[in-house]
Formats: C-alpha cells, structure tokens, sequence
C-alpha cells in the first residue's frame, strides 16, 4: 500500500472511535423483539451482506433495540460509505470464527476490504440479535511470517502455557533455551491495543516483533514468556468494565506472569525481566514497584514517558501531514481528537463522563493515568534498567527518550541507548519512518536482540 491510502485507512479506524456508541455485551436479553433464527455465524455473514448490498434497513433488523437506537439506519450507513471510501469496496469474507462470553457470543469476520483487511466483530445476546458491532484492523490470513537469521528454531522448544487470573485466563508461548538451565527469563509486554502474543503488526501481519524477541533471545540462552493480551483474549467482556484501567489491561497480567516463570524449574528465580514495548514500556515502571521482590530489572523499548493523549494528538498531526497534504477531513478529525483530548484533561473529567466524549475509552482510565509520571517513578526503584530507542520512531519519539534520559542520568544501574535507523518497531530503515513502512516484512534489528542479551547476561 502506498503511504496515502494507509494514512487513510489510520484516520478510517480513528474516525470509528469517535463516531460509534458500542452497545454493552453483557445485559440481558431483550424481551422486546423476537428471537432470530438461524446460527450467529450465519446472521453476522447475512448482515454483513446487507452493508455490502446497501440494504441497512434491513441491517438494523439484525439488532436489539437499544442497538438500534444507539446505531440507527443512518448512522450505520455513514460508518459504512465512510469505510469502503477510505478502505476500498468490500470484496469478501475470509475468515470467520465464534467465541462464548459469558452470557453472549461472539463472531469475528475477518473481511477483505480493496485496500485492506478490517475484522468485523460482533456480539449477539440470547436472543441472537447483535448488541456490540466493533470494526478494526484486521490481517491478511495467507501472510506469512520470515524467522530473522539469528532465530534459528532449531536452539530452543517451544510450550503452550497458560497465563491465569482466574475469569482472564490468557494462551501464551515459553521459549526455553536447549540445556538444563537454570536460564535467565524475560516477560514480554505488549503496547497499545488488542495484541497477540507476537505482538503482530500490520494487515499483513509479517512483523512479529515479539516473535524475534522471543527466538532471538533464546538463541543466547534467555527464555521469554509472551502471551495474548487480555483485550484480544476477552475484548468483548472487557468492554463491559465500567473501572477499565491500565492495570487491568497490562500490569495484572505481567505480574502473575512474572509470579509463573518464578514457579518453572528450568528458569533462574532471581533472573527474572520484564521487557515492555511502547505502552508496555510506559507501564513498566508501574510494573516492578508492584511485581516480586526477586524482579531482577526492567527493559524499556520505545517507552512513552508523556501523558498518552499528547501522544494521539503528536501522531494524528504526523499521520495528516505525512504525505504534505492535510485534507479537509483530516483537519476535521483532528479537532474532534483534540476536543476529546481537551476534556480528558479537563479538571471536570468524572467517573460519569460518557467514554463517547473521551476517545470511547472509559473515564476510570484517563484518571488512572492523570497522575502517572513514568521516568519520576522509576528514579524511585531500585531496580537496574535498560531503555532502548529508534530514533525514526514517530508513535513515541526521542522527546520521550530524553525525559527517561534527564530522569535518570545520574543512576550507574540503567543504560539508556538510541539507534539512528530504527522505527517503532526497531526495524531498520533509511527514511522518516511512514505507517505504509509496518505493511511491510521486517525483523528486529539483530544489533537490539544483542543489547538486551548482553545486558541482562551482565546482571
């Protein structure tokens, strides 16, 4: 894809954020209208089918009554023709799986959109109407992933492993070294959004930056635990958390990952990391003042160390001016972003302010946040640190990597590193890093899997 047609389809997902109300998934049937008929796979292919014929007064038929008040025929036309404009005509359905949440079920429909892939995720209640419609990135199933030289499977063994907190039980990998051990361990923390436990990047889904991590760092006698996220995993039943913050949706889940490698016998107890990428990295400070005594230091990539909603806004003007051009409708979705940005830092933010009006993200998150200085709390840690950025970032830029840098120049126990051609990714590359540049195959950079081996073998 060329840079213009992923500029546009960034600012499509963007424009959905802020234009669509999200029904809850977990409320009762509604007794109002009568059950439909038919399997949930079949009802969500037939609706989708409706958008694609134009016939949305029938779509809406599909939905329970609050659904349709909150998305009504006109609405639900706007977000399609504002879809297939920006991500190309609808072509067709590739994928299509289901999953039970509690008292409802959900199907996801993977579609080929001309210009991308976008998943279509539904949740029906009891009664098989649809209560929650989300549209989102979605990847191209037939893409496949290239191992990087320095990940040769054939030096570790991969198991399936079970990240658990009870109700938010998440799948994930451990990549254990070949030897007895005991290996020191790293915990992989995902950035923003409902991630795999590759950390999979892009429609076509061939950067897994996790995935180096995790096979590169064997390769030097390191195990790495990774593990879907809980807002891929349980996304629907998440959506329903009134009190959704960051330690819900991160911190909880690396502790009692932590908390499992401590129980392995082929893991060293008292070399334990944590490796946080972008959000992960943000949070990771939050993470070792509440992880195990043993939490033997924290690796930081590309770590945001300002307040996220500056962020949205530095990357929404990038993204707009990307191409030298900031159209009208850019410039428009701009100030809706910046709107919505100006009343989470209001000082009337509540907990009663409808996400609608706060990015479609709860209040109880922003608050949680508000306070929160990254590189002020890990001047407080006694913890060694290892901070690493790409220069050609532009989702968290080197304006972050200074403040972790000023916070904590004067500790001996944290190493702070740039590297002039890497992005967000730490992918290699010779210009300004572009959204079009994650569409396309890329490994870790071999020099960054080295760095972090050799300072954590120097703990």
């Amino acid at each position: 894809k060329d840079d213009i047609t992923v500029k546009r389809i960034i600012f499509l997902i963007l424009s959905l954020a802020l234009v669509m109300t999200l029904a809850s998934c977990g409320k009762k049937p509604d007794t109002a209208l009568p059950p439909l008929s038919g399997e949930i796979t079949d009802l969500a292919s037939d609706f989708v089918e409706k958008l694609n014929t134009g016939d949305f007064a029938g779509a809406v038929e599909f939905f329970d009554t609050a659904t349709k008040k909150e998305l009504p025929e006109t609405k639900l036309k706007e977000v399609w023709q504002t879809i297939e404009q920006q991500a190309g005509a609808y072509q067709n359905e590739v994928n299509k799986k289901s999953e039970e949440i509690g008292e409802a079920n959900m199907v996801v429909i993977t579609a080929q959109f001309e210009q991308t892939y976008l998943d279509i995720r539904f949740t029906f209640n009891q009664n098989n109407r649809i209560i929650g419609l989300f549209f989102v990135p979605g990847q191209n199933p037939t893409a496949a992933y290239e191992a990087p030289a320095y990940g040769q499977p054939a030096n570790f063994t991969e198991s399936e492993v079970t990240v658990s907190s009870g109700k938010w039980e998440l799948p994930g990998t451990l990549t254990i070294p070949n030897g007895a051990g005991p290996f020191a361990a790293v915990v992989l923390v995902h950035g923003s959004g409902p991630n795999d436990r590759d950390e999979t990047i892009g429609t076509n889904g061939t950067s897994k930056p996790f995935k180096d991590l995790a096979w590169g760092l064997a390769n030097q006698g390191i195990a790495v635990l990774r593990y879907d996220k809980r807002t891929k995993v349980h996304g629907q039943k998440m959506a329903t958390q009134n009190n959704f913050t960051v330690q819900e949706e991160s911190i909880d889940d690396a502790i009692i990952a932590v908390e499992l490698l401590q129980q392995h016998e082929h893991i060293s107890n008292d070399h334990i990391f944590v490796l946080g990428h972008s959000l992960g990295g943000m949070l990771a400070p939050r993470i070792g003042a509440t992880a195990p005594k043993e939490l033997a230091g924290l690796i930081m990539l590309a770590a945001a160390a300002r307040p996220l909603e500056d962020l949205i806004v530095e990357q929404s003007h990038y993204l707009a001016a990307v191409d030298g051009t900031v159209t009208e409708q850019e410039a428009e979705y701009i100030r809706l972003i910046e709107e919505q940005v100006a009343q989470i830092k209001s000082e009337n933010l509540s907990p009663s302010t409808p996400p609608a009006e706060i990015l479609n993200v709860p209040p109880a998150y922003w608050l949680d946040l508000r306070d929160y200085k990254p590189a002020e709390l890990a001047t407080t840690l006694e913890l060694p640190m290892l901070i690493l950025q790409g220069e050609r970032d532009y989702q968290v830029t080197m304006d972050d990597f200074s403040i972790w840098q000023d916070a904590l120049s004067s500790r001996s126990d944290v190493q702070c590193k740039s590297y002039p051609n890497l992005n967000h990714l730490f992918i290699t590359g010779d210009k300004p890093s572009v959204p079009a540049e994650y569409e396309q195959p890329g490994n870790v950079d071999k020099t960054v899997i080295d760095d972090i081996a050799n300072w954590i073998k120097q703990r």
